[in-house]
């Protein structure tokens, strides 16, 4: 197969299979999709960021581990053993079960009183209270969502450092690993934020989480083994 095909679909499953267990940021994906509010913002900075962080692993940590061949191989095992020790614990979720997905609770509302009595009264009131709730309810969804994406070290590191070294064991066809990682966060963030409604009975039940951590188990081992075996 080419190698290029190769690192395309390595990209892809190894970024879809790490963005399933970003918690805070899917439950902000998915609640936002139940209630079908500023869906469209939610996922465009989701699909933004990710394409920014892995593009900062593949460009930096990439770039710099194929220049040293010592730091080639370093990363092959390292990310190799962060992948087994990943796909271990996908294994002892899907055996113990317990895992859910629930919605993040909504922002703090603002109270009923916020205006004066003599403000709230006429159509025009009605509006402009209507619409200033709006402004501040998509400004309170943008600061969140940026923050459990920019602001969560776990999923920093997983993105940039951990992509980066694995895309680096593709050699020139690092960019195409790169191209199924936005791939597959695409899809992921965009299937997930407009199908939540349709997703998210399927997604609360632990039987489900049990049958897809246990094929995150598996994927992540195969491409544990092609990392080491080249």
């Amino acid at each position: 197969m080419d190698q290029g095909i190769v690192a395309l679909l390595s990209g892809f499953a190894l970024c879809m299979g790490l963005i399933l267990s970003i918690g805070a940021q899917n439950a902000i994906v998915l609640r936002q999709g139940l209630r079908r509010e500023h869906v469209g913002l939610v996922v465009l900075v989701c699909v933004v960021s990710d394409a920014i962080l892995q593009a900062i692993g593949v460009a930096g940590v990439a770039t710099l581990v194929t220049a040293q061949p010592w730091l080639e191989t370093l990363a092959r095992w390292a990310g190799a053993a962060f992948i087994v020790g990943f796909a271990l614990l996908s294994a002892r979720r899907a055996w113990r079960g317990g895992g859910s997905l629930e919605a993040a609770p909504d922002a703090p509302a603002e109270p009923a009183d916020a205006l004066e009595p003599s403000e709230a009264s006429g159509s025009g009131a009605i509006a402009t209270r209507t619409r200033g709730r709006a402004r501040s309810g998509r400004m309170a969804t943008l600061l969140t969502i940026l923050a459990v994406t920019w602001l969560n070290p776990h999923a920093l590191v997983e993105t940039t450092v951990v992509l980066g070294s694995v895309a680096a064991t593709h050699g020139d066809a690092r960019w195409w690993f790169l191209v199924g990682g936005v791939a597959a966060s695409t899809l992921w963030f965009v299937g997930f934020g407009y199908g939540a409604r349709y997703l998210a009975p399927l997604l609360r039940t632990e039987r489900a989480w049990r049958i897809l951590d246990g094929g995150i188990a598996v994927v992540m081992l195969v491409i544990a083994v092609t990392i080491v075996t080249g």
